[in-house]
This record gives structure tokens, C-alpha cells and sequence, in this order.
């Protein structure tokens, strides 16, 4: 048998290869996003409607989500899913299209409603430090530049992106719109944000993802693993979870909802202390997609592997 040959210097022909790509990339997005912000705000959320709606039924991600949905709404009918499939096709181009532009939006003025933003208000005024919880609602976007724009110290954390030169656009995109503090998901971030908690600033977490090896918790009937991470740390600092979420008004328009706090129980049992505010941070997710089902993410696996396994015996 012939033997492999090493090249010296494959290695770094394949970093280069691929720091050339994610430049590639990055232009891309630059050219991507010099269009977008030469266009009106409806017009490009009307594009990216468009676009994906007809494009993501030819992905993978279109089985993800009719697999999500058979199993978040059982009882409806095949035509019924296929039309929520399409919908969230539609709110899914549009989130993603206007994220070139959310300082746009922010900045028009009339965009974004805020209910119960008075609550926003008393989190400022008092340096009261809170654990926000929310998921991939609408375009979740406009929540992080709404609670920065309120005056609320808060760190954003976030999944960087493996391209580090798209990473750095995302975040310059996001400080133009008025977030200013991110904590990256990971050991850096981890400490960021127990060191913000304890000079009494607030965090912000996605919580609607599967996270391996998280507390099974009930979502739409089924356990999904859901990240302990919020609940731990609002009982270890003594925080409220608070809660938001984002609607859709209509192409570009969006009402942002301060909803009521959630105070952990802490009696003693860390470990079911735990389990009981995720089950009330699940149940807080599942309350608001069964309200609007089209507008949520739905392209992601949220549930164990069994799960599908099952559903599709």
C-alpha cells in the first residue's frame, strides 16, 4: 500500500486557505449590508420576507423545522403546519435582513413600542441588578437595544461567530445601535459576567436553545434540555429573572414587552431551586410562542435526539 506524503507546510497552506475565506466572508457581508442600508427599512425587510420564504423550504433546516412543529402542536393538521412553516420562513428573512439596519430602526423613533417600560425605568434608576431572559422571538435584536437605550448597565452575552472578522462586524453592528457590553459565551464570558453581578450590573441571557447536559425541563409536553445557567446565577446574587420578548407589529414595527419578574425560590435544595425557576423560564418561552408560533426560531433542534427519533417511528 502507497503511503500518504506530508507536505511541510500543509498546515499553515490550510490557515491560510482559510483566513482567506473568512475575509471572503466578511466583504461579503460588507457588500451585503452597504445594499441593505441604501434602501428604505420596509423594503429590505420585505426583501429578506421574499427571499428565504423562498429559499428555505430548499434547505435541510425546512425538515428541522416541520419536525419542531409537529411535535410543539400535534394536533394540527399537515396543511396547518406547512402554512406556520411558511410563515416563520417569512418572519425568519426579515429578521435577519433588518439586522444591517436595527440602528435605523431604533433611531426612527416610531418603530419599537415598549410596554411596561416603566420597569425598565425603575432597573435604572435603582442599579437594581436582573438577570434578563428571553428567546429567539421575532427579531430579538431590537430587545438588547432597548434595555441599552433605557439607561440599564447590561452585558449582553452571545455565541461568537468561528469567523473572527464576521464576529467583529456583529459586534460593531450591535455598538452602533447602542449595545456597548457583550460577554461572549465561553470561560472569558462566564467570568464577565459573575464580575458584572457583583458590582451590581445586569446580564442578559437567551434561554430557548438546547443545551447539552442542562436540566431537563418541560417544553410543549416533551423534556428539552434547557441551560441552568440564568437561574443559577439569579439565586446566587439574589437576582430577579426578568423576562422579555419582542412582537412583530408588521414588516418592520415591533412591540418589546417588560414582562413581570420571576424571584427564584431558594429554599435550601440548590439543585432543585434550579430546576423549578427553568421550568418557569420554559414555561414563561413556551407561553409566548403558542401566542404567536410563526415568530419564533424554529430551525434549531430543541429537543433530545430521542425525541425525533420517536416522532419519526
Amino acid at each position: 500500500m502507497a503511503r500518504a506524503r506530508s507536505y511541510p507546510g500543509g498546515r499553515r497552506a490550510q490557515d491560510l486557505a482559510q483566513d482567506l475565506g473568512w475575509r471572503l466572508e466578511a466583504l461579503a457581508y460588507d457588500a451585503v449590508t452597504l445594499l441593505a442600508r441604501a434602501f428604505p427599512i420596509d423594503a429590505v425587510s420585505d426583501f429578506g420576507a421574499a427571499l428565504l420564504r423562498r429559499l428555505g423550504p430548499l434547505t435541510s433546516a425546512h425538515q428541522v423545522v416541520l419536525r419542531n412543529l409537529r411535535i410543539a402542536f400535534p394536533d394540527l393538521s399537515p396543511e396547518a403546519i406547512d402554512a406556520l412553516a411558511d410563515a416563520q420562513w417569512v418572519q425568519t428573512g426579515r429578521t435577519f435582513a433588518e439586522f444591517p439596519i436595527i440602528d435605523r430602526i431604533v433611531a426612527a423613533g416610531d418603530r419599537i413600542e415598549i410596554v411596561n417600560g416603566e420597569r425598565l425605568a425603575e432597573i435604572a434608576r435603582t442599579a437594581e441588578p436582573v438577570v434578563f431572559v428571553s428567546g429567539h422571538l421575532s427579531n430579538w435584536e431590537i430587545m438588547p437595544a432597548v434595555i441599552a437605550h433605557s439607561g440599564v448597565v447590561c452585558h449582553m452575552t452571545y455565541r461568537a461567530a468561528n469567523n473572527p472578522y464576521f464576529d467583529r462586524r456583529i459586534r460593531d453592528n450591535r455598538f452602533r445601535y447602542g449595545v456597548r457590553l457583550f460577554a461572549p459565551k465561553g470561560g472569558d464570558g462566564a467570568r464577565e459576567v459573575l464580575e458584572a453581578l457583583g458590582r451590581g450590573e445586569s446580564v442578559a441571557l437567551m434561554n430557548d436553545q438546547k443545551f447539552n447536559g442542562g436540566v431537563a425541563a418541560p417544553f410543549f409536553g416533551k423534556l428539552a434540555h434547557t441551560a441552568p445557567g440564568p437561574s443559577r446565577l439569579a439565586l446566587r446574587f439574589g437576582a430577579v429573572l426578568q423576562p422579555m420578548s419582542v412582537q412583530r407589529l408588521g414588516k418592520a414595527r415591533f412591540r418589546v414587552i417588560v414582562h413581570p419578574p420571576i424571584k427564584p425560590i431558594s429554599s435550601g435544595d440548590r439543585s432543585a431551586d434550579i430546576a423549578r425557576s427553568v421550568d418557569q423560564i420554559n414555561a414563561f418561552m413556551e407561553e409566548r410562542i403558542a401566542e404567536r408560533p410563526a415568530e419564533w426560531f424554529w430551525t434549531h433542534k430543541r429537543w433530545p435526539n430521542e425525541t425525533y427519533s420517536r416522532r419519526r417511528r
